[in-house]
């Protein structure tokens, strides 16, 4: 694969680190260019309308937004470890996984962001709704894993990376939540995840 394809985003993003994942785990060569949209002066508007990251830039220069669109792009153009199945129902499967761990990092982010605000602007109930969706994830996440050696089996793929994603930002956001003592199947397989060098490689840090 061509270096001149880009990904820009942060070293904190689930999002970010799951585009990350896939291609490192489908050894797809690009150019990482760190940009945090909340920073003055931050280029990433000039890449995605929407400001928000991750962006990947095509050869071509065409810019990918939004982490699903971008995974999908990336298991299409190289035939290494496809993370995402061919066949209809073990495709919605791991999709059905991907926007229930994107779901938990959009809710865990927005109580992040929030907890950025001068305390007397935080709305206490707004944050606390989104923690709920948090946990509600987490449960469903639990439950429908049961004690599969992977999200959907025995084989690794798309949904077991959104699962680390998320996982790995609430332990690096939100120490205080303790899943892995609510859900330790849950953090069984998250440090199985940790065992990769690709996982390793592309932690939170900040």
């Amino acid at each position: 694969m061509s270096s001149k394809m880009k990904l820009i985003g942060s070293l904190t993003s689930p999002f970010v680190r799951k585009v990350r994942l896939v291609a490192a785990e489908k050894y797809i060569e690009y150019e990482f260019v760190v940009d945090v949209p909340w920073d003055e002066g931050t280029h990433v508007p000039d890449f995605n309308p929407l400001g928000k990251v991750p962006v990947w830039v095509q050869e071509d220069g065409k810019s990918l937004y939004d982490s699903r669109v971008i995974v999908e792009y990336l298991d299409n153009i190289s035939p290494a470890g496809h993370v995402l199945p061919k066949e209809p129902r073990p495709r919605i499967v791991v999709r059905r996984w991907e926007a229930l761990a994107d779901g938990v990092c959009d809710a865990a982010a927005l109580v992040h962001l929030e907890k950025k605000r001068p305390p007397a602007q935080q709305n206490a109930d707004w944050m606390r709704r989104q923690m709920d969706k948090v946990r509600a994830g987490l449960k469903c996440m639990s439950d429908d894993l049961g004690q599969q050696t992977w999200c959907t089996g025995e084989i690794f793929c798309l949904a077991d990376i959104a699962l680390g994603c998320a996982l790995g930002y609430l332990e690096f956001r939100f120490p205080d939540i303790d899943w892995r003592r609510d859900h330790p199947n849950l953090s069984e397989v998250y440090d199985r995840l940790m065992q990769r060098p690709t996982f390793r490689d592309t932690a939170p840090v900040g």
